[in-house]
């Protein structure tokens, strides 16, 4: 990011550029401020926008070809084309000597390395990778944002809001936009108010639903289930978000057992630093030989649904009776 805030605030811009990564909203964050410094917003005959498969691969370059119509630039913004997992040799081709006038962003979710498109931005432009943020990052961008309109508060009323929230930059900015407007005449958000308006993810009912198993209780475990139902989740979505917690939790409680930290697990999990210490707590409350039960009892939950013996709604209630 350094490097591209760089090019933007000198005007030094490199003929081609490829976002990609997970964090989906930064990607478009700096897509928007390269496509802002390359040509003026007004231009609308110079700026070419193309997003899916299946592009025009062969359009695109004699387009780019054509000198830019009264600007100094032809500016091309490509979004999950594809191009980076396959089918990109012509354009890697074409980008390895471009039209000097024309220049191109790539935002792309996914990418492969080894290919040659790949290689090519990576040698004659920039390729900057967005991964998901840590949590100092987050912490510090949302108390920004809530210090930009005239808010405090707290780190602990930040951790909770991430605890919902999850990393996902783009729905902690849609719940930032939340709390300011919910605090309007307030200065101060507080724990209260995050509780208040703040949407907790489904993957956090089922942390929750797995918590009031553990202290055997089934009457809020599926009052928790129901709340989901009522909020349009499928049945068979919340039985594979109920194995994945229960596989995850036995994956941190084997890493733990090997003598791993906690931002090992994190890792070797696929989950912030910050979750890991949740997930790390929950699977020390269920032996092993427990969570490999709960596993395994998942998969036959969905066999039963699958093969028409039980239908979904009611094999997901006898889990949670008699899970763990």
């Amino acid at each position: 990011m350094k490097q591209l805030n760089s090019d933007i605030r000198q005007s030094s811009f490199r003929q081609v550029y490829l976002l990609y990564g997970e964090e989906r909203y930064l990607r478009r964050q700096y897509r928007d401020s390269l496509k802002k410094a390359l040509a003026n917003d007004a231009d609308t005959m110079n700026v070419h926008f193309y997003e899916g498969k299946d592009l025009p691969v062969g359009e695109i370059i004699d387009l780019a070809e054509t000198l830019p119509f009264m600007a100094e630039r032809r500016v091309f913004i490509i979004s999950d084309s594809g191009l980076f997992k396959s089918g990109g040799e012509q354009m890697a081709e074409y980008l390895a000597s471009p039209n000097p006038t024309s220049f191109f962003v790539f935002d792309e979710s996914e990418v492969d390395k080894r290919s040659k498109l790949f290689k090519t931005v990576h040698s004659v432009g920039y390729a900057a990778e967005f991964g998901v943020q840590d949590e100092a990052f987050l912490k510090r961008w949302a108390a920004g944002i809530l210090a930009k309109n005239g808010k405090k508060v707290r780190e602990s009323t930040v951790m909770l809001l991430l605890s919902r929230t999850g990393t996902d930059m783009g729905l902690l900015q849609s719940e930032l936009e939340k709390l300011i407007c919910y605090c309007m005449d307030r200065d101060v958000v507080t724990d209260s108010d995050v509780e208040a308006v703040c949407t907790m993810r489904t993957s956090n009912r089922i942390f929750d639903m797995i918590n009031a198993i553990a202290d055997r209780q089934q009457k809020k475990a599926l009052e928790l289930y129901y709340d989901l139902l009522a909020l349009k989740e499928p049945p068979m979505r919340i039985l594979f978000l109920i194995a994945r917690q229960c596989n995850l939790l036995l994956q941190a409680r084997e890493f733990k057992a090997k003598g791993y930290d906690n931002r090992t697990v994190a890792s070797k999990l696929g989950v912030p630093p910050f979750a890991a210490g949740k997930y790390l707590a929950q699977a020390s409350r269920f032996s092993t030989a427990a969570l490999r039960r709960a596993v395994r009892q998942c998969v036959e939950a969905e066999e039963a649904v699958k093969s028409g013996r039980m239908n979904d709604i009611m094999s997901v209630e006898i889990l949670i009776l008699s899970v763990l």
